[in-house]
């Protein structure tokens, strides 16, 4: 019996080559088509893979009983109405990110999946590559202890894209981190967002977020287009380690601190200042676990392969997905406050999948 799934890519602009390539050496899938309006492009993606039929028309591919699943790999104002059309279809369905281009969109379409009982998948790549892997592994075992703090960049002298902020184009991959890595995921309760556009090109080009978790953590988000240097870090601190990704880093791309504060509480009773609390600075070793080199996509297909056969929700969700754009959303509504926080709500269908 042949196990395979067969999966049409939608999509051959920035993305969609580097699907189509994944899903081309899976174990788990056939590539059947490559789909795009820009038959010439589909074409030369299509050669790049050794071969696949390209087509133009998507409600031919929809239609296509022997189609599975399909990647959708297009712009994120487009997510909506495809995915709604291939869930109707009966199509598995994985998107990039961002999952739609507003919250409300992502809800109908994270509760039109769940409906249907078919897989909706977010393709947050940064969270299979082998690092993030360990980091997730690391904080489920404890080794950080309690989380007290997340500090994420992403910065560097970017394209200024067409369509949407420095925030939905970078924040998305360290929301999705965040997510993937914290215990009870991306548990924001609000945000407050600065973004600052020097180039007047209409948009934020440099933004900062805050946002203060349910756990009593503070997670921080700097991400820029318009840095000379080019930085992808996040630190992770807790009560017993502090966790340090260095994305560019591939030497040492993990390195956990046994070093941190140590806060002795004052004793009941006691007329001291609070203030006086004896402070004391545990400076232990530091070490880098060792990683496998491999590319996240590969990842990411092989998971989108499992969800689907065990008929269950894939590792980055929907209701993934959905959780990053509650705080997208929230970031949106704090820059047109001025700043001001704005509650985060997840919305029902994320709390109903994710359960």
């Amino acid at each position: 019996m042949n196990d395979h799934l067969n999966v049409a890519v939608i999509g051959a602009g920035y993305w969609g080559p580097n699907l189509a390539r994944n899903f081309r050496a899976s174990a788990d899938w056939n590539l059947v088509a490559i789909c795009d309006l820009d038959v010439e492009r589909a074409r030369r993606v299509a050669e790049g893979v050794g071969g696949v039929p390209v087509m133009s028309d998507l409600a031919a591919v929809l239609a296509d009983p022997l189609v599975d699943a399909v990647a959708i790999a297009t712009p994120a104002r487009t997510h909506h109405a495809i995915v709604l059309a291939a869930l109707a279809a009966g199509k598995h369905v994985m998107v990039e990110k961002p999952l739609a281009d507003t919250h409300e969109r992502g809800d109908e379409m994270v509760r039109a999946a769940a409906a249907r009982g078919l897989v909706l998948m977010a393709d947050h790549t940064y969270c299979y590559t082998p690092a993030v892997l360990k980091m997730r592994e690391l904080i489920a075992e404890g080794a950080l202890g309690d989380i007290l703090f997340v500090d994420s960049v992403r910065i560097n002298l970017g394209l200024i894209q067409p369509d949407v902020d420095v925030f939905w184009d970078l924040a998305p991959h360290d929301l999705s981190i965040m997510d993937f890595v914290l215990p009870g995921g991306l548990a924001v309760t609000s945000v407050s967002a600065h973004g600052s556009d020097p180039l007047r090109t209409g948009k934020s080009c440099v933004g900062y977020l805050a946002m203060p978790l349910e756990s009593g953590a503070m997670a921080h988000v700097h991400v820029n287009w318009l840095s000379p240097t080019k930085i992808r870090q996040m630190v992770i601190a807790g009560t017993r380690r502090t966790l340090v990704w260095d994305d560019l880093n591939p030497q040492q791309r993990l390195s956990v601190y046994d070093r941190g504060v140590d806060i002795e509480a004052v004793s009941k009773g006691s007329t001291a200042d609070t203030r006086a609390a004896n402070v004391s600075y545990r400076l232990g070793d530091t070490w880098s676990p060792a990683l496998p080199e491999r590319e996240a996509l590969g990842g990411v297909v092989a998971e989108f392969a499992s969800a689907v056969h065990e008929r269950r929700p894939a590792r980055t969700s929907g209701a993934a997905g959905l959780r990053v754009l509650s705080v997208l959303g929230a970031a949106q509504a704090s820059l047109l406050a001025g700043g001001a926080p704005q509650v985060v709500t997840a919305g029902v269908a994320a709390q109903e999948v994710a359960a």
